[in-house]
C-alpha cells in the first residue's frame, strides 16, 4: 500500500457534486478514492501516452518520419480490413 498524503486542491463545482453523488450512491467508498482512482487513471494514461511516444520515436529512428500519406494509407488498410456489423 502506498503512502497517502493530504492536500487541497480546487476543482469544479460540477465535479465535486458528481464526486459526491457516487459516494451518496455507494459507487465510491468515499470522496478521496474516487478522486485518488481518477488520478490514478490519468496517470495510467499518461504513461500509456508517454510509451507510445518512445515507440513512434524509435519506429521514425529507423525507418524515417510518420507522414500522412503513411496514416492515410494506415486507415484505408485498416478499414478494408474491417468487420462491418451494421449495413453502411
Amino acid at each position: 500500500m502506498s503512502t497517502k498524503e493530504r492536500l487541497s486542491v480546487t476543482v469544479d463545482a460540477e465535479l465535486l457534486r458528481f464526486g459526491n453523488q457516487l459516494v451518496d450512491d455507494g459507487r465510491a467508498e468515499s470522496l478521496s478514492a474516487w478522486v485518488n482512482t481518477a488520478l490514478r487513471a490519468a496517470l495510467e494514461r499518461e504513461q500509456k501516452l508517454r510509451a507510445m511516444d518512445e515507440v513512434i520515436r524509435a519506429y521514425e529512428a529507423e525507418h524515417g518520419e510518420i507522414t500522412e500519406a503513411d496514416m492515410i494509407e494506415a486507415e484505408r488498410a485498416m478499414q478494408a480490413r474491417a468487420i462491418h456489423v451494421r449495413p453502411r
